[in-house]
């Protein structure tokens, strides 16, 4: 007998009623338990407040990628996903620019949704970490290696769900926790001038111009009151300091895209060295 979140108790006594209390065994009963945990957790999460809805998303991320009419950010100019999670991880909005799902990267949702689980999960009140701050760090011998392997993707929830409602406000991933770690330009956390209220994942385009759209994007939704980062101006922005041999000067550094990124981050304010502008 399966039970229903909001009929769970009534089902429960059903079940005992059913199948008597000496024969209930001691595992099934505590399945039961392990079942109404889990139910009053998932609940729980659903209770955090969201750092902006669906609608502000999605009119703030078509705002701010160049295929449905905002500026360039110096990469393939693609449509882009975007995604944000709760303090606790949860996802809470889903969008896409496009004019369909399938008008971006379809893979990018949830790479979208795991950027903005990573920024958010290794961000505190006092000091941001964005995606594009990982990339050297976790690079075979250094001091983040391994990173990735951490905290893996919810499988049950990433697969879950009818794909015609990806990306909208009832997007499957809404109300769970996607987990994943990504290390590399996209994800951004998210304050609102009190403390860290989320996270903030962009996907769909270079790594280099998924900062780019994020950092406008953050910017557009009014939670970008960053207290402190790894830079001491630019605080979480994307360091372009990697040499021929991929060591990075600062620790945090992120190796340039192919194409104007650097650019248009030096001009955002969103980004540290690595213009191509003479």
């Amino acid at each position: 007998m399966l039970c229903e979140r909001s009929h769970f108790p009534h089902c429960v006594q059903r079940m005992l009623r059913i199948m008597g209390r000496p024969q209930l065994s001691s595992l099934a009963f505590s399945l039961l338990v392990l079942v109404n945990c889990a139910l009053l957790q998932s609940r729980a999460w659903a209770q955090l407040p969201c750092p902006a809805d669906h609608a502000k998303l999605l009119a703030a991320l078509k705002a701010n990628v160049k295929a449905s009419g905002g500026p360039a950010n110096g990469g393939f100019e693609t449509n882009e996903w975007a995604a944000i999670v709760t303090r606790d991880g949860t996802v809470c909005a889903v969008a896409f620019s496009g004019p369909t799902s399938d008008a971006q990267w379809p893979g990018s949702r949830l790479i979208a949704a795991e950027k903005a689980s990573t920024a958010n999960g290794l961000s505190v009140a006092q000091l941001a970490l964005s995606t594009a701050n990982l990339y050297a760090s976790v690079q075979p011998g250094g001091p983040l290696f391994g990173l990735q392997l951490t905290n893996p993707v919810n499988q049950a929830a990433a697969y879950a769900g009818d794909s015609k409602t990806f990306g909208s406000a009832s997007d499957p991933l809404v109300g769970k926790p996607i987990g994943g770690v990504v290390a590399f330009g996209g994800g951004l956390a998210l304050y609102d001038g009190k403390t860290i209220v989320g996270g903030l994942g962009v996907s769909g385009d270079s790594s280099c111009a998924d900062h780019n759209v994020a950092w406008r994007l953050r910017a557009a939704l009014g939670l970008d009151k960053v207290p402190a980062g790894v830079n001491p101006n630019a605080k979480d922005a994307i360091v372009y300091d990697l040499d021929p041999g991929g060591k990075s000067a600062s620790g945090w550094g992120h190796p340039l895209c192919a194409g104007t990124e650097a650019d248009v981050a030096a001009e955002l304010g969103a980004g540290v060295g690595g213009s191509i502008r003479k």
